[in-house]
């Protein structure tokens, strides 16, 4: 009859708290956009919509360099530790909702304890032994929510991690696009290169036998074998800086690379398409580094939740029941049956300040993350804003730099019919050259900088995973779940 009293007592009281149950934290508040509504002036004129809309697979058209992104997807060890990392914050979010629920326990044991003389005489035995078997619940009342802003914080924690492996992968994706078109960008010059190497023995080989027949000076037979070496030297110049790059992409790539299968040039790259920029409240969804800040942000929110509630009383309900006997072979005999029914409620009253300063500091972190959070739209902004800006001013330079290269070579040809009449010193024609061949290689370096620069703004502007994206926003609002990610190959 005691007993039962007890269970309904305890459910009763079960009742209520699942009722009235509260939490401490801070309501959420969006802060204000710390930046433009719009993208600078120079940026006028880009498509309508959002790059984030686009997934890698078809904003990146070449074959090429799809098949390097994804084999960097799955190869890649800085997202393989992402991804453990994901799991290390799913788990914690299980542990933090584990708490919330009722624990239960079995155990069973055995006592012997060695008694005075006295007593021993009494009792007509030195030694006093008892056994028992016990199953023990328990169950932590979560009355004003410390337990559940604990568990809130690590889902924030968890999402964030989530996003930060999408913020990864796609920087990621954008650094081997830039490492393939350095590659193309070095294949051309080199080409370039030697082409102008082959001209320049060619024509070093004309100025020695006009030398040698007596009709030119050695001078000029010096000049011409200064373009050579200059031509050469670039050559070596290029090799070694296309063999450092190669070992970039292949750290990032994750395996070997081997880039004598590429065949492409810069023109059949196809990242010259319009890239939409949307607006700048764009960024708050589609950035992956704006959202984990917003997920972190959360996660400081709820911590102070849970500062606030540990001032406030705590209760636990504990019960007992099993078998206790001094003698093994009776330990579940009729009549040895024992139950224990506890409830309890502690109240802090003296820590010496450790609550303050814990509430102090949850705050004081959730100021720090407010700062982050808005640094980091305030960074993705000019991350755009550059890109925009690079993109306008590369294409400018490009259409000067051709113009530039047209007068080259008209002065070039001029300078040596000039030459062979003997109207100019070969100087001129050597200046002439070494101009031309200057200006050929700038402009193979703006079209490699014109094409990363709109894989820069694709990335700037959160493209590369849009159903990623998706899936993390899905778990936002229905807590985590073994979503699958670092189990999908090139998708992160």
């Amino acid at each position: 009859m005691l007993r039962n009293r007890f269970v309904g007592i305890a459910g009763t009281l079960a009742s209520v708290v699942c009722v009235t149950g509260c939490s401490f934290a801070p309501r959420p508040v969006q802060p204000a956009l710390p930046v433009q509504a719009h993208y600078p002036d120079m940026a006028a004129g880009t498509a309508s919509g959002s790059a984030a809309d686009i997934g890698w697979e078809h904003f990146f058209t070449d074959s090429e360099l799809k098949a390097l992104i994804a084999e960097a997807l799955a190869s890649n060890r800085d997202l393989r530790a992402a991804a453990t990392r994901i799991e290390q914050a799913h788990a914690l979010v299980r542990i933090r909702g584990a708490d919330l629920a009722p624990q239960l326990a079995a155990s069973a044991g055995m006592t012997r304890i060695g008694l005075p003389d006295n007593l021993a005489a009494l009792l007509q035995d030195d030694k006093l032994t008892g056994y028992d078997g016990l199953l023990q619940a328990s169950w932590e009342i979560d009355l004003f929510g410390k337990l559940r802003n604990l568990r809130a914080a690590a889902l924030q924690q968890y999402l964030a991690s989530e996003e930060a492996r999408r913020g990864l992968a796609t920087s990621l994706v954008a650094q081997v696009a830039a490492a393939y078109l350095a590659d193309r960008d070095y294949a051309e010059r080199l080409a370039l290169a030697r082409e102008t190497l082959a001209n320049r023995e060619a024509y070093l080989h004309l100025l020695q036998r006009r030398y040698d027949l007596g009709s030119g000076s050695k001078i000029e037979v010096t000049q011409g074998e200064t373009l050579r070496t200059q031509a050469a030297a670039q050559i070596q110049t290029l090799e070694l800086a296309r063999a450092q790059n190669l070992n970039a992409l292949t750290l990032l790539v994750g395996s070997p690379v081997d880039n004598t299968r590429f065949t492409h040039d810069l023109a059949a790259v196809g990242l010259d398409q319009p890239i939409p920029a949307g607006l700048p409240s764009d960024l708050l969804v589609n950035r992956p580094d704006v959202a984990a800040a917003e997920h972190q942000l959360r996660e400081a929110e709820a911590n102070i939740g849970a500062a606030r509630a540990a001032f406030l009383p705590s209760i636990k309900l504990t019960a007992l029941g099993g078998s206790a006997s001094g003698d093994l072979d009776n330990l579940f005999a009729k009549g040895t049956g024992a139950w224990l029914f506890r409830p309890s409620i502690s109240l802090p009253i003296f820590t010496a300040g450790k609550l303050h300063a814990n509430l102090r500091g949850s705050e004081a972190r959730r100021d720090e993350m407010l700062a982050n959070y808005e640094k980091t739209i305030q960074s993705a902004f000019r991350d755009v804003a550059d890109a925009l800006a690079q993109r306008q001013w590369l294409a400018a330079q490009i259409d000067t730099t051709q113009q530039a290269i047209a007068a080259l070579t008209e002065r070039a040809r001029l300078s040596r019919i000039r030459y062979e009449a003997g109207r100019v010193a070969h100087l001129e024609v050597l200046d002439a050259e070494r101009d031309r061949f200057s200006a050929e290689q700038t402009l193979i370096q703006l079209r490699r900088a014109w094409l990363a620069s709109g894989v820069k703004l694709y990335a700037a502007l959160g493209g590369a995973f849009p159903e990623a994206h998706a899936q993390a926003q899905q778990s936002r609002q229905q807590g985590p779940q073994q979503t699958g990610l670092q189990k999908q190959g090139p998708t992160p």
